[in-house]
């Protein structure tokens, strides 16, 4: 098959930028990032220059489709991407990816969708309230009805637009038909500021609040047509690999690069901070100390072990997409397993080191405590609940009937 031409924009195409020059760009941004940090954190929001340097150096495009000027990279790039981020600031990274993965996920729309927002912007940022609980809807001529009260929609103030999940029902109270992820414009729903938190705090994540918006059918897209393969209606003009993955089945994997590159900056930090360190009573140094030299391996075996298991994940994936193979419910419910481990892995790595700086960690200016309150918010999450996780492969494992109709 023939890719589809190339669309023709006034903004710059990234559709050259390989993976090597996409991750060199990430890592280049790091420093900037941790001097931010501060200032990101009391604002609840990435600083504008944050959000420029993220346009001009095309990495809000590394998950969109070539012929919209996007990198259009292999999947398990996710992971080398958002980690490298992370290491600077927690906060962008997941910003990052959630704003990656909603126009990976809008390469899935139908072509009218893609049109209408990236027609406008091919870096448009694009919230989103995942939770399909929190929204319901109901099917009527042309489209939908859709309300509902989404939290944690991350980078809202960012976006003018946003994803919501809806329960589609038969009738009012009737049983669930479907679920869709409707595209909303800014102006047809209400932001609330209740993003006050221990930790992520620069992700901006407020809670939204919709009430009786109509949502075009072009704009609806249905999450069972997303669960591998081709059946999705963008299909017919980005026909890549790259929108075959399994949504659900690897979404936990986008929010676990985060984790596992706050961590791994923490373990940067740490051995800087400890070649230089000497104890405030002895003078002797700490790298000498083979009790911290045990910990810092300790943290090291935990990330080595956590970035394996979700880049494994990730090419597995993009293998499975690239030949044409749809996961089975039990290879797709070990994926989600593995992500909640390995944010698992990067909880305890985290804890490990913030407990090596002692009395220091208590200070703001100390900066491996954000590393810890950021990576403990962010294994909030749902998709890092290993007894949430673990528990549906065992199900599966075990022959138990599983019952999520989204994977």
């Amino acid at each position: 098959m023939n890719r589809p031409a190339t669309r023709v924009t006034r903004h710059p195409s990234f559709a050259d930028v390989t993976h090597e020059e996409a991750l060199a760009r990430a890592r280049a941004r790091v420093p900037a990032l941790r001097e931010r940090a501060d200032r990101a954190e009391a604002m609840r929001a990435m600083p504008e220059e944050t959000v420029a340097d993220l346009r001009a150096s095309g990495l809000l495009r590394y998950q969109s489709p070539k012929r919209w000027g996007g990198m259009e990279l292999p999947f398990y790039t996710i992971i080398d991407i958002v980690a490298e981020v992370g290491k600077g600031c927690a906060s962008t990274s997941w910003n990052l990816h959630n704003f990656a993965n909603h126009a990976w996920m809008l390469a899935m729309y139908d072509e009218r969708a893609q049109d209408e927002i990236w027609g406008e912007d091919p870096d448009m940022p694009i919230a989103g309230g995942i939770a399909f609980p929190q929204g319901r809807g109901r099917k009527v001529d042309g489209g939908y009805i859709i309300s509902g009260y989404w939290n944690f929609c991350s980078g809202i103030d960012l976006s003018p637009w946003s994803m919501f999940a809806a329960t589609i029902r038969d009738g009012d109270d009737g049983p669930p038909v479907d679920y869709r992820m409707c595209l909303v414009p800014r102006g047809e729903f209400e932001v609330i500021d209740d993003w006050h938190v221990l930790g992520m705090c620069a992700t901006g994540s407020k809670s939204v609040r919709a009430k009786d918006v109509f949502v075009p059918e072009h704009r609806a897209l249905s999450m069972l047509a997303i669960r591998g393969g081709a059946d999705f209606p963008g299909a017919k003009v980005n026909p890549g690999p790259l929108f075959r993955v399994p949504l659900v089945a690897m979404a936990g994997h986008f929010a676990g690069a985060t984790a596992l590159g706050n961590a791994e900056g923490a373990l940067d930090l740490t051995i800087d901070a400890i070649k230089g360190r000497e104890t405030n009573y002895t003078a002797s140094r700490m790298s000498d100390f083979q009790a911290v030299q045990i910990r810092v391996a300790a943290a090291a075996s935990r990330l080595a072990a956590a970035r394996r298991l979700l880049r494994a994940d990730c090419e597995q994936a993009w293998d499975d997409a690239c030949a044409g193979r749809i996961p089975d419910p039990l290879a797709k419910l070990a994926c989600k397993r593995n992500a909640a481990y390995a944010v698992q892995l990067c909880t305890e790595a985290v804890d490990i080191l913030h407990a090596m700086a002692g009395a220091n960690g208590l200070y703001d200016r100390y900066p491996i405590q954000r590393h810890f309150r950021d990576g403990h918010a962010a294994a909030g999450h749902i998709s890092f609940s290993f007894d949430a996780q673990g528990s549906a492969w065992g199900v599966a494992a075990l022959n138990g009937t599983v019952t999520n109709p989204m994977l």
